[in-house]
């Protein structure tokens, strides 16, 4: 196993004896793998543009297509069918796009529990096109029933596009892709999968869920940040999002980030041969450190515990005490965590995924989300554990 070595924080409210960071935020992102390091060193030493048709532009993009597979492979999808983006928000903004112009698509289904990328490209583009919209909340277990996309779909203009996440990036718990993908095609619509939080952490096939666009990102499985992908699962015709060269098909104009592909292509493939082990690996560190903090607070609320969920997610909450207050003091214990998605960072509305559970907004201001991957170990759970349960212990004074 491979030790994370984090920066000292050399910030006035760090102590000179801090002792080393345990870093429990993979979700947002994870550290880079050895693999993605190395294979992006390789491709920044490649001195051509991938579009050159010398043999150094051979080389470089090379480069790419082993990339693509890598990626491909992660997912169960042809590599010619893997689009590389500048990360998971632009690949699920560039589905939209091409769901809209090139697919027709007259009504939005989507989830309440997506991610912003998600959520606020279909509320936009609802009120511009003037499209019908639909926001389906979650259930107290954190899982969006079928049935209930099924109902929205019944009494919207055809076809629709429905986007449905695999995993949550808050609860981990996963969602009925499948079942939604075949209910929505039965209705003639056309669907959406953010998967950036479930691949590398959970087995994920294409042709087994069934949708039309499946997103990614690079930097949630050890790869860098400034790179995803949006796979299809059929052709299309490209509707790029901006104008200029006739780059990954077409789809994606401007010049590859070679060295960031790569480094994502790496990681994808590292994750992908470690997830037979990693995953139960994951779930046991997980387990471990749900267990230490609901010893020490029987009562404190597991948000999707009562789900099938990501092997390295745990989102609890401490009555009491704002999620705010416990991230800065769990820093301080050298504990890094998030209060729901580090996207929204510095906002002080309640989590839109807890609150879209059905949970009071007092108790959505009081959850902190745990979440662990590659580098993590069983010293990051003690330390985590007993640094909340500090907290507790100050809570119930």
């Amino acid at each position: 196993m491979t030790a994370l070595k984090v920066p000292p924080d050399t910030s006035p409210a760090a102590s000179p004896q801090a002792l080393p960071a345990a870093y429990l935020d993979y979700n947002a992102t994870a550290p880079l793998r050895p693999e993605a390091r190395a294979a992006m060193l390789e491709a920044l030493a490649a001195p051509a543009n991938p579009s050159s048709v010398h043999r150094f532009g051979r080389a470089a993009r090379a480069l790419a297509g082993r990339a693509r597979g890598q990626v491909a492979a992660l997912v169960g999808a042809e590599p010619k069918r893997v689009v590389f983006t500048s990360g998971g928000t632009e690949a699920n903004n560039l589905a939209f796009r091409l769901a809209i112009r090139q697919g027709g698509v007259k009504s939005l289904i989507v989830s309440a529990i997506e991610h912003d990328s998600v959520l606020r490209p279909a509320r936009l583009l609802a009120a511009e096109l003037g499209l019908p919209l639909r926001e389906v909340p979650a259930g107290p277990d954190g899982v969006v029933p079928a049935e209930a996309i099924a109902a929205a779909l019944a009494g919207l203009p055809r076809p629709a596009l429905v986007a449905l996440m695999l995993a949550n990036n808050e609860t981990g718990a996963i969602q009925p892709v499948a079942e939604v993908t075949r209910l929505a095609h039965e209705a003639g619509a056309l669907v959406l999968t953010d998967a950036v939080q479930a691949a590398g952490k959970v087995p994920v096939d294409l042709a087994g869920l069934g949708c039309d666009f499946l997103t990614l990102s690079g930097h949630k499985l050890g790869g860098p940040t400034g790179v995803g992908a949006l796979v299809l699962r059929d052709d299309w015709t490209p509707a790029p999002l901006l104008a200029g060269g006739g780059q990954e098909l077409g789809m994606r104009a401007g010049t590859e980030n070679l060295s960031g592909i790569a480094g994502f292509g790496a990681a994808a493939e590292a994750a992908r041969l470690a997830l037979p082990t990693e995953a139960p690996r994951l779930a046991a560190l997980r387990d471990r450190l749900q267990a230490l903090m609901l010893a020490a607070l029987p009562g404190a609320p597991v948000h999707g515990g009562g789900a099938a969920r990501l092997p390295n997610t745990l989102c609890i909450g401490l009555p009491g005490l704002p999620a705010e207050t416990q991230v800065m003091a769990l820093d301080l214990a050298g504990v890094a965590v998030s209060a729901g998605s580090a996207c929204s960072s510095g906002k002080v509305t309640p989590s839109h995924v807890l609150t879209a559970m059905g949970l009071p907004e007092a108790s959505a201001r009081e959850a902190l989300r745990f979440s662990l991957g590659w580098a993590s170990t069983d010293a990051d759970v003690e330390r985590a554990a007993a640094a909340w349960i500090t907290l507790v212990q100050k809570v119930l004074k």
